[in-house]
């Protein structure tokens, strides 16, 4: 037994002074293993034990303990894997997990998002022309700051001559609150292998190559980015930037696969990723291919990989993904961002390993090109093997019209998704006409399109006012993020009413019905349990509760944060 003990130690060890972060699944960690961010933690348990895992969890200093959703096993890698969200940072957590024939244990701290500092680098006030080039990392105790003066402005006007306003080329290092206008082609590059590094409260505008659509004969500046990650990067955040108005501009679908400018793009990172509370902005005549994106998308590997959260975001003008995150998708979560004008929502092909969190995201228009209004897909789904079969969870997602996606999944094979209490108010499918596995399992959405594809789903949320589960139903035509208590529906056929002395019989009538969104949902554990009211609403918002804010003014005071190049 002690050298069991010993033995365990010594993995502690080891995975701690890889930064807590494993590089592969298992690499260096003990097991089971929790790889927390700021509010979520991904769970890691091998074992030869198949079956249902159970999840409870709750703060170390506290009583109660929190129900979670259960893990996934895998049975290529025999492990289960799963996430826990909702958390607050710098925050101790205890956690039980257990598959019926064996128990086992696991404590984590959530990573603080006050971060240490170490030495401070002021970038000279006023307008430079001179790009920033960091070689100096800081540490884990002492991150290496660069910033602007107090009280005044820095700008890295680049006049289109040097490639990046910024390159980092160093780990532990934050830069905040810096202007970036005229890049050659990247606002911002984060050099290969690099790692927790911090890009806060910046400017990044009017970047990169001029070029135009590809499909114009236009060969640059297809992927010049706001900022932009080379191969290998990890424990990126990014957080409360405005990126807006590239230079250049991505083809739409009319004129071929967009081709373009993206906000952010991070490549085959190895994970622990955290990207929130961004403004990523264009105008359509200027807009990116995806909003946030990179990497391949059948691999093992991908842009988020792994261990990572997407969240908060404000995106618009994009004529591909507003959020791609394709390739492993291992204990990666997107979630309450919204999107405008876009063509695929969120592009998750391949999931290669699993589980994909997608829970209460907003969207709105979506568009196929400057002429042509018809709508993409929700989730881009699409898998061939070996890149395939990782679960997705697709859960409280607010999806409506006019003009919004003309699908909630695209038309490429899927396979081991889960849906509940969304409102997919398309005009067309809901799944996928073909599965890679019939594992899927659709339910507990309001739907309103033509056709429900493989989905079956057996609770399915109508609008009517009959208690018939056969019934036909009244789709409503102002849907709107936050669901009204009552809305209009139609009685059909000829009904009898009484006018005070006068009854008369009138076709059709139209009746005040309780919202049948409200109310409608069932139980999630982990993720809907502050429901109000007798069950959960569908969709992103929860009725009683405080509405979702979105971009880099979210959750902030009036007076509160405001960088200096918005003073």
């Amino acid at each position: 037994m002690k050298s069991l003990n010993l033995i365990f130690v010594f993995t502690v060890l080891l995975f701690f002074l890889n930064d807590g972060y494993c590089q592969s699944p298992g690499e260096y960690a003990p097991n089971p293993y929790a790889v927390p961010t700021y509010e979520c933690a991904s769970l890691y348990w091998t074992t030869p034990e198949e079956g249902m895992c159970t999840v409870k969890y709750k703060k170390a200093s506290g009583s109660n303990w929190t129900q979670g959703l259960d893990l996934v096993f895998d049975d290529r890698d025999g492990q289960y894997r799963g996430s826990i969200v909702g958390l607050s940072p710098d925050t101790e957590y205890l956690v039980e997990l257990s598959n019926g024939q064996a128990k086992t244990a696991i404590n984590f701290t959530t990573r603080t998002d006050q971060f240490p500092i170490g030495k401070i680098t002021y970038l000279p006030e006023g307008e430079s022309t001179d790009p920033i080039i960091i070689t100096e990392s800081g540490t884990p105790e002492g991150y290496h700051l660069i910033t602007v003066p107090e009280n005044s402005r820095s700008v890295l006007n680049m006049g289109n001559v040097s490639n990046e306003g910024i390159q980092i080329d160093a780990d532990y290092v934050i830069v905040r609150e810096i202007e970036i206008r005229n890049a050659k082609v990247d606002g911002i590059r984060i050099k290969e292998n690099r790692h927790d590094i911090v890009i806060e409260q910046c400017f990044i505008t009017f970047w990169g190559r001029i070029g135009g659509p590809i499909t114009y004969g236009n060969l640059e500046g297809s992927t010049d980015s706001g900022i932009k990650a080379e191969n290998g990067t990890r424990n990126l955040t990014i957080q409360r930037n405005l990126i807006e108005a590239p230079r250049g501009a991505s083809n739409d679908w009319e004129t071929g696969h967009p081709a373009g400018p993206q906000g952010i793009t991070i490549s085959q990172s190895l994970g622990g990723n955290v990207i929130r509370y961004n403004d990523i902005l264009s105008t359509e005549d200027h807009g990116f291919n995806d909003a946030i994106g990179g990497g391949s998308n059948y691999s093992n590997v991908g842009n988020m990989n792994r261990d990572s959260d997407i969240y908060g975001n404000l995106i618009r003008s994009v004529w591909d993904d507003a959020i791609e995150v394709e390739g492993a998708n291992m204990n990666v979560r997107v979630f309450a961002n919204y999107a405008h004008q876009f063509f695929n929502g969120i592009a998750t092909a391949s999931t290669t390993k699993g589980p994909i969190y997608i829970y209460r995201n907003v969207v709105g228009e979506s568009r196929v090109g400057h002429r042509n209004s018809s709508g993409g897909a929700f989730i881009k789904t699409g898998e061939r093997e070996p890149f395939a079969g990782g679960r997705r969870y697709v859960f409280h997602n607010t999806v409506v019209q006019p003009m919004g996606v003309s699908h909630a999944f695209s038309g490429h094979g899927i396979s081991n998704t889960v849906t509940r209490n969304n409102i997919f108010d398309v005009p067309g499918r809901l799944a996928a006409d073909r599965e890679t596995v019939d594992n899927s399992d659709y339910d507990y959405d309001y739907f309103s399109g033509l056709s429900l594809g493989v989905a079956k789903e057996k609770n399915r949320i109508k609008f009517s006012t009959t208690p018939s589960a056969t019934r036909l139903y009244q789709t409503s035509y102002s849907l709107e993020y936050f669901p009204r208590t009552w809305i209009n529906s139609i009685i059909w056929g000829r009904k009898p009413y009484q006018f005070g002395d006068v009854k008369r019989n009138i076709t059709d009538p139209v009746v005040q019905i309780r919202n049948p969104l409200i109310d409608s949902g069932i139980k999630i554990p982990g993720f809907n349990t502050d429901f109000k009211g007798e069950a959960p609403d569908l969709g992103a918002f929860e009725v009683g509760t405080a509405p979702l804010e979105f971009g880099r003014r979210a959750y902030l005071a009036h007076d509160e944060g405001w960088p200096a190049w918005e003073r």
